[in-house]
């Protein structure tokens, strides 16, 4: 037996541990937690006994805690073993109860790092594996929390690595898209901003409440706006209030975008570094990648600019960390920016979320100003009827929200069907709708297991239907909403062949081209 085996047969015997620096890490997080607990919880008790005893018995239980938490974190670090062999990844913890964790080594599928500030500080990164899986539990990834980032880059080259490049495969190590500080503009204008002004004003009063100061926090906003009408102070707090969501907009682009890089590495992965305060690294394997979403919130798309997401398989949400959604590939960008990027990602000569789409028919215009101004008018008429058995500031009101809000819903109707669009590039269906959140994506044909056709009663009125394209990736299923339905149903038995049309009947017409008729069975697909 020659070294290298030797050398591998010892890796798939010996058991590894985490950095015994963990222990400290781990202690320093629950000790900050502890103290933006004991804050509140010390002044709460100040009410009913002075106010160096309440903080006196906070601190006692305080110290406690953190022994009990520094004990707990030893035994867990003890206890705790990993080792990656020829076959298998396991993982062995527990405090009371051992458990015993294994993934075969041929169904992993992501190797993902992560690292808070004070990780980053002593060199230590969080290690999770997946196979891509959906399963409770989390008996599908395993998780070492901590190891030193040199140990959880060589865990993830070694996990990812499923073939040898020679040196000059074009593959090898090649940037897709690197940060542009230029993109920082595109953060005030997302969704994030007016939900972290709301955040920020509901903090204050929350403060504020804890050191029994709310009352004079009303009473001074009342003071700076005596002398101005309701109005005029609702317009200026929610002014106020969008500044500060823009400036913690700004923050948070910052610290979740900083030093990103998109990379091509050897044996087919696309790989995502990013982050200011807590580094991330995010590992997709080209296999897994079905297609790409772009997607232009209202905001952003108002400046030319929109995001690129992955559409694969055995993605989600990062439970641990709420900003760290691992299908990101691109932030927001100047649409010809994130185009070219998703041509490369899809290793396509041109991206197919630019192509041409075809129309859909003013059947489905008409349908969305229905439902605009049925949006509209209902409520309006709720408080004309209120207003009318109540009282008649209820029928201004009403008269007001007819006026301002009915354009505004016309405009947003208008603006959803020119959204509508679907067609085929190359091996890709693509498929856009939305308004406040226009969706293009471009979905492999291959990738595709089934269609659903979906047709209400007003939908037949009309003449549309809706389509629905199946796949194991992304969010499982992307709508074709309101297409002809002669044209809905061509563009499905023609976009994957042999999938639909054995439940379709075609209708011969003088067209060279055949259309179809509705589907044989009331499933409407497969």
């Amino acid at each position: 037996m020659s070294v290298a085996d030797d050398a591998r047969v010892a890796r798939d015997t010996d058991w590894l541990r985490l950095d015994p620096r963990t222990v400290l890490v781990r202690v320093v997080l629950f000790g900050g937690v502890l103290t933006g607990a004991a804050l509140p919880v010390g002044f709460a008790l100040s009410g009913s006994r002075p106010l160096g005893q309440a903080f006196a018995w906070v601190a006692a239980g305080f110290a406690l805690a953190l022994l009990a938490d520094a004990a707990a974190e030893t035994v867990r670090y003890r206890r705790t073993r990993y080792r990656v062999g020829t076959d298998r990844a396991e993982l062995r913890t527990g405090l009371l109860v051992v458990q015993r964790r294994s993934l075969a080594r041929e169904r992993i599928r992501s190797v993902d790092l992560t690292a808070n500030p004070l990780q980053r500080v002593l060199g230590l990164v969080k290690v999770r594996i997946g196979t891509g899986e959906h399963t409770g539990g989390g008996e599908s990834t395993l998780e070492l929390d901590l190891v030193t980032r040199a140990e959880g880059d060589r865990l993830r080259q070694e996990l990812l690595t499923r073939a040898v490049t020679t040196p000059g495969d074009p593959d090898q190590d090649h940037t897709l898209a690197a940060l542009d500080p230029r993109w920082i503009r595109y953060a005030p204008v997302s969704f994030v901003a007016p939900a972290l002004g709301g955040a920020a004003a509901g903090a204050v009063m929350q403060v504020s409440e804890w050191f029994g100061a709310q009352g004079k926090v009303i009473d001074w906003i009342g003071d700076r706006f005596e002398d101005v009408s309701i109005p005029w102070m609702i317009l200026s707090l929610a002014l106020l209030a969008t500044v500060a969501g823009a400036v913690g907009a700004l923050g948070l682009w910052v610290e979740m975008w900083w030093n990103y890089r998109l990379e091509r590495e050897p044996g087919g992965t696309l790989r995502v570094t990013r982050g200011l305060f807590t580094a991330r690294s995010v590992s997709i394997e080209e296999r897994r990648l079905r297609g790409i979403e772009l997607v232009e919130p209202l905001g952003v798309r108002l400046f030319g600019a929109a995001r690129v997401d992955a559409v694969a398989t055995g993605l989600a949400k990062d439970d641990d960390d709420k900003h760290a959604d691992l299908k990101n590939l691109l932030p927001a960008v100047e649409r010809v920016v994130a185009d070219r990027v998703a041509a490369r990602v899809l290793r396509e000569p041109e991206p197919p979320t630019g192509a041409p789409l075809a129309a859909h028919p003013r059947a489905a215009r008409s349908r969305r100003l229905r439902r605009a101004l049925w949006g509209v008018l209902g409520p309006v008429a709720v408080l004309a009827l209120l207003g009318l058995f109540l009282t008649p500031v209820l029928l201004y009101v009403a008269a007001g929200c007819a006026v301002v809000l009915t354009p505004v819903a016309v405009l947003f109707a208008l603006d959803a069907y020119r959204g509508l669009g679907h067609g085929v590039s190359g091996a890709y269906l693509v498929t856009r709708s939305g308004t406040v959140r226009r969706a293009t994506v471009a979905l492999q044909r291959s990738g595709v297991i089934g269609w659903t056709v979906r047709q209400s009663y007003f939908q037949r009125r009309a003449g549309v239907l809706t389509l629905t394209a199946t796949t194991a990736a992304g969010a499982g299923a992307y709508d074709i909403l309101d297409a002809g339905r002669s044209q809905g149903l061509t563009f499905a038995a023609e976009a994957v062949p042999d999938l639909l049309t054995p439940f379709l009947e075609p209708v011969p017409t003088p067209e060279a081209r055949s259309t179809w008729a509705s589907p044989r069975t009331k499933s409407g697909g497969r």
